[in-house]
């Protein structure tokens, strides 16, 4: 279950499922990212909050919306083209940044490893979940009944209206064809990564309830905030 934390008097969103590494969500009143400043102060005073919190240095990739799934490694920054990271370190945190797109927070309690994968559309249609869990059971030795998972604030099915060029990436399966006629249609990215997940027997999933559009008071949204530069993010540090 979803429960409001704090951190320096700022809230975050926890899991339950999650209570032996430090796994969460920032809200916007502690957001540590701004695509469109580079200098924003606030921006950067939230990162040190949070990094005194966590007491580890924070690791992001650059996202492009790919499949792509690296391992955190210390000293190392520049993660290209990646939009999921393994960690394994204890010393090092990871986040990654998210406006309507699905975040994933991996954590496996018996290696005491795990990931944050973000699952846009793109990223959904290429499997990404499946593939950051298939690096923890393949390259790491986890087993499926041991990774617990948070699926993360997101835009939810109601909202997340697209055109046919999007919706036929997961059509037929797992989605319908659109009616006769009709050039749009819904997807609901967070149940599309569950059952994703699912087929490779993970069953210890967490969904957020919480729909970054229409509930749109802690989370941040680019489709409804008229494609706002400012980003929520999944955090994931290793006791």
């Amino acid at each position: 279950m979803f429960y409001f934390d704090e951190i320096d008097g700022k809230k975050i969103l926890k899991s339950d499922l999650i209570k032996n590494a430090q796994a969460f969500f920032t809200t916007r009143e502690i957001c540590i990212c701004d695509k469109g400043v580079n200098d924003n102060k606030e921006v950067k005073n939230n990162v040190k909050i949070i990094e005194n919190y966590l007491k580890a240095k924070l690791i992001s990739p650059t996202q492009t919306h790919s499949a792509n799934v690296d391992i955190a490694l210390e000293n190392k920054f520049d993660y290209p083209e990646t939009d999921g990271l393994i960690l394994t370190d204890k010393n090092l945190a990871v986040f990654l940044n998210f406006a309507d797109c699905t975040p994933l927070i991996f954590y496996d309690e018996r290696q005491n490893i795990g990931a944050v994968s973000h699952a846009g559309w793109r990223g959904t249609a290429q499997k990404i979940g499946q593939i950051t869990a298939q690096k923890l059971i393949n390259e790491y030795n986890s087993r499926p009944q041991d990774i617990c998972v948070l699926i993360g604030p997101a835009i939810c099915g109601k909202c997340y209206e697209v055109g046919e060029d999007v919706y036929n990436n997961f059509s037929p399966s797992p989605l319908p064809p659109l009616p006769n006629g009709a050039n749009r249609g819904n997807i609901d990215l967070k149940e599309i990564n569950r059952k994703q997940l699912a087929e490779v027997g993970i069953e210890k999933i967490d969904i957020c309830p919480y729909c970054t559009c229409c509930d749109n008071k802690y989370f941040l949204s680019y489709r409804k905030e008229n494609r706002t530069t400012l980003r929520h993010s999944a955090i994931l540090k290793l006791y």
